[in-house]
């Protein structure tokens, strides 16, 4: 059986499904494809939730976050959830609110890997970024197409994106509203990889088999030093990061089984 239909725990949350399988993966979906997955408040908050929950389960390896359907990721906010946001107060209080479910994300002990399914529009690029790594369907594209709307990025999607791929590359992005497919994603560094034969393929599959071969403690001393690098850490709070992990997985068993294993075969 194949490890993602192998699933041992699923839960349906409203908007968003959860499946963790064997291999120690979870599988989260927005699952409002109706809807293009656009991004109303309480879906962030029960993304943000789910997230939260994943994370306490030390067992983990990582996350894959997919939108419903082969359209869209997602297709940004939802317009009606946002029309009553008319003045700063109710505007920054978005902000905080949406932001804070992204941070969610950005703050997961364990890798998070956004697979777009579909488009990533506007507040839909702004989640895929929140996330460590970006697989994208052949026809996916990503836009951060905010400017069409007459506004600018809103949930810490504009800083992950000039941190990811640059000032000037990102400016003309965002300035030209630009949709970018997928092969251009990956040439600019905001995909990590394509996906053309779906997410039951083997494209996907191989994508993630390196990192659930390794013990989840070492893909949280990982991610951990992912945090520091995105909030700007100096070396030395990094190098703290680095330490404390290392630390952590040098005296774990699973280090000394690999080491006896590779001594083991040196000495053959």
């Amino acid at each position: 059986m194949d490890s993602k239909t192998a699933t041992r725990t699923s839960s349906n949350t409203g908007s968003v499904q959860v499946n963790l399988d064997v291999a120690g993966r979870a599988w989260v979906t927005i699952d409002r494809a109706a809807k293009h997955n656009a991004l109303a408040r309480p879906v962030l908050a029960e993304l943000a939730q789910c997230i939260e929950q994943l994370a306490g389960q030390q067992d983990l390896r990582l996350i894959v976050l997919s939108g419903a359907g082969d359209r869209y990721f997602a297709a940004g906010g939802d317009l009606k959830d946002l029309a009553s946001v008319r003045d700063e107060a109710a505007t920054a209080a978005m902000m905080d609110e949406a932001g804070g479910a992204l941070d969610a994300i950005r703050l997961c002990p364990v890798p998070v890997i956004a697979y777009l399914n579909g488009d990533a529009i506007g507040g839909g690029a702004e989640l895929a970024l929140a996330c460590d790594m970006r697989v994208l369907a052949s026809h996916a594209r990503i836009g951060f197409i905010q400017a069409r709307l007459a506004i600018t990025s809103a949930w810490g999607g504009g800083p992950d994106l000039f941190r990811l791929i640059g000032t000037s590359r990102a400016m003309s992005m965002m300035a030209h509203a630009e949709l970018v497919d997928a092969r251009q994603a990956l040439a600019w560094g905001l995909a990590d990889a394509v996906v053309s034969d779906g997410p039951e393929g083997a494209d996907l599959d191989n994508f993630l088999a390196p990192m659930q071969a390794f013990p989840a403690q070492v893909l949280r001393g990982i991610k951990a030093q992912a945090i520091a690098a995105r909030h700007g850490a100096d070396w030395a709070a990094h190098r703290r990061v680095e330490r404390e992990h290392l630390i952590r997985t040098w005296l774990h068993d699973d280090h000394w089984t690999a080491a006896d294993k590779l001594l083991s075969k040196a000495s053959r």
